[in-house]
């Protein structure tokens, strides 16, 4: 193994190992129907499914987490947190139909997942009338 592989891999293992319990979770991600296309979300912006976003119920809205698929963790993507969700029971996080695809869950519509907090919002999150 090259040293610069080596040096990535201990960087990322430190990040998750230093990422408190409480930022993690394991469970059921799904992603949004095309019909909400343009709707407003929480942060007050309308939905792209081009975007890497998504929706989840306690991380604050403008965090950065990482979604990897437990079946395999190399599928994995970074993805802003814009809207509240989702509804649906025993689901944990809902995205963006491209962060879907980047997963590789729109055959399945569903899959299980970790999801990671990197990096929470440095301003607190207000909505502004649009």
């Amino acid at each position: 193994m090259n040293r610069s592989l080596a040096i990535l891999i201990t960087g990322i293992l430190c990040l998750f190992l230093s990422l408190p319990a409480s930022s993690q979770e394991v469970g059921l991600a799904s992603f949004y129907h095309n019909g909400l296309t343009g709707f407003r979300m929480a942060n007050g912006e309308r939905y792209d499914p081009d975007d890497l976003t998504c929706a989840h119920p306690t991380f604050p809205i403008g965090s950065i987490l990482k979604v990897a698929r437990k079946d395999n963790p190399d599928h994995s993507v970074m993805v802003i947190v814009t809207d509240r969700g989702p509804y649906v029971k025993g689901r944990i996080i809902d995205l963006s139909r491209r962060a879907a695809k980047e997963l590789g869950i729109l055959d399945s519509g569903i899959a299980e997942v970790a999801v990671a907090l990197i990096k929470k919002p440095s301003e607190p999150f207000i909505v502004l009338n649009k």
